[in-house]
């Protein structure tokens, strides 16, 4: 199994080229949820070669690929991640931020919502949006 997303992008033949992997390291090195022009501004301070076209030109190849995933917080943005492991998102709806998290609890539930409605889960994606709580509350 790939360790990397260098190693994943070679499992799926994808041809790797300089600025290919500077892009690569941008997404491997965030911890945000970059969107593209965010992605092309960090990957353009590693190499001013690097255009904005080439990014949005590598993020869908990599998404179509598979080893990357675009992510919708109805933001308007499409942001992007490392396709790893199942986890879910809470979003912070005052800064944007995105916390990951798995639940146990909350996955066996979502399996007994889709077996009592006769279904087997193949696929799901669950996004919270919250606030956080202030000291009154």
């Amino acid at each position: 199994m790939a360790k990397n997303l260098l190693e994943k992008c070679s499992q799926s033949k994808i041809r790797m080229t300089a600025q290919r992997q500077t892009i690569i390291k941008v997404i491997e090195q965030a911890d945000d949820h970059p969107d593209a022009d965010q992605i092309y501004l960090r990957a353009n301070a590693v190499d001013k070669t690097i255009s904005i076209a080439t990014v949005y030109r590598t993020v869908r190849l990599f998404e179509q690929a598979g080893v990357i995933e675009r992510l919708e917080f109805g933001d308007g943005k499409s942001r992007y991640e490392e396709a790893r492991g199942h986890h879910e998102h809470l979003v912070d709806i005052d800064s944007g931020e995105v916390i990951e998290f798995t639940h146990p609890e909350l996955e066996a539930l979502k399996e007994k919502i889709a077996a009592d409605l006769g279904y087997d889960l193949v696929n799901h994606r669950l996004e919270l949006y919250g606030r956080k709580k202030t000291s009154d509350q």
